[in-house]
């Protein structure tokens, strides 16, 4: 049989794994649990079936029934959450600054130095384990090992700030979740940048996949022969001669995406360490401008970078929902000091 399998599973803000297949024209009325058995690897029935409940099993871009039977022409899409790396999440009492709740999301202003979920380096102390003891609280009688795992749908960079959506609710997660895969979620971010634009906006088209080399990096591929598609639209806020402040908004969610792409058209973030953006990229470097320069990456010693705003259809009420949250104080006090050098600059010239 000659089904046409489209299977991503590489590094990407969306944590959900895809995989996509278009039914073959000669294919038999099938029940689809016992077709997916045979075409996913270390797939059980159970397992299947319970995808399938969660609605995490679409076919046409719709739930189905176990017992529903595969036909010729049909679309298939598997979203199965690839999580964290550790088996249980332990509560942990954490603050978090949450913008939104209702009984099936919560949207949370990520603080920066906050991991999404436990990982390697990072086995607690997570937002994960904030929102596991969050939970936990409305409802004591939860477990630790019961208590819902899925609904982290992305995530945001450790030194990135704003706005993230969790699920609580495996309906409110699978409908999320296809809204990411379908490129529908709003996402508007804000970054400090090296150099001054010549254009007011335009579109970053690059894939992005991990480096080659440096497997803690990733990195663009303009040609698309590596990575998968990414695609970010930016447009100028503000000039300060040295650097530029520029919103991005994401059609795609690659890891590093808007990081990765600044870098690859000669913008790094101010104060990126991993993309070069923690040295003078544009000026000169004389002894007032360098000590101004350094100054200005002790106000922000991360990526200037934050996600500003973040909208989605309600998976419940249907309704259109935008969410904003303000630049964190590091993000203000740097651009102020930026602001005020490039007026003294323009003044003096």
């Amino acid at each position: 049989m000659n089904n046409e399998i489209e299977e991503d599973l590489s590094e990407s803000e969306e944590l959900y794994e895809k995989l996509s297949l278009i039914i073959d024209k000669g294919q038999e009325p099938l029940r689809i649990d016992k077709f997916l058995m045979a075409r996913v690897e270390g797939a059980t029935r159970n397992k299947i079936q319970q995808a399938i409940e969660n609605e995490m099993v679409l076919v046409n871009d719709a739930p189905i029934k176990n017992n529903y039977k595969i036909k010729a022409g049909d679309h298939i899409l598997i979203l199965d959450n690839k999580n964290p790396e550790s088996s249980e999440i332990v509560p942990q009492d954490i603050p978090l600054n949450i913008v939104y709740e209702d009984d099936d999301l919560f949207v949370i202003n990520k603080p920066v130095g906050m991991v999404a979920h436990p990982g390697s380096g990072n086995p607690d102390r997570t937002l994960l384990n904030a929102a596991a003891f969050h939970l936990k609280k409305q409802t004591p009688e939860l477990d630790d090992i019961s208590l819902p795992r899925y609904g982290l749908v992305h995530r945001i960079d450790k030194n990135t700030s704003g706005l993230m959506v969790m699920a609580k609710t495996q309906k409110a997660m699978s409908e999320l979740a296809k809204q990411f895969y379908d490129h529908t979620v709003h996402r508007r971010y804000v970054a400090l940048v090296w150099g001054n634009f010549e254009a007011n906006e335009g579109t970053i088209v690059a894939h992005v996949g991990r480096h080659q080399k440096l497997r803690k990096l990733f990195t663009a591929y303009p040609e698309g022969d590596y990575g998968k598609e990414a695609i970010t639209h930016y447009k100028v806020l503000e000039r300060f001669n040295y650097v530029t402040l520029v919103e991005c908004k994401l059609e795609t969610g690659r890891t590093h995406q808007i990081r990765v792409h600044m870098q690859y058209i000669g913008h790094p973030l101010f104060s990126d360490d991993f993309y070069g953006g923690d040295r003078i990229v544009k000026g000169t470097v004389y002894t007032k401008y360098k000590q101004f320069v350094d100054n200005c990456f002790s106000i922000c010693p991360r990526q200037a970078l934050h996600a500003k705003e973040l909208g989605f259809i309600h998976p419940t009420s249907k309704e259109n929902t935008l969410f904003t949250s303000d630049l964190p104080e590091d993000m203000k006090l740097l651009i102020e000091k930026w602001r005020k050098y490039s007026q003294f600059k323009n003044a003096e010239e």
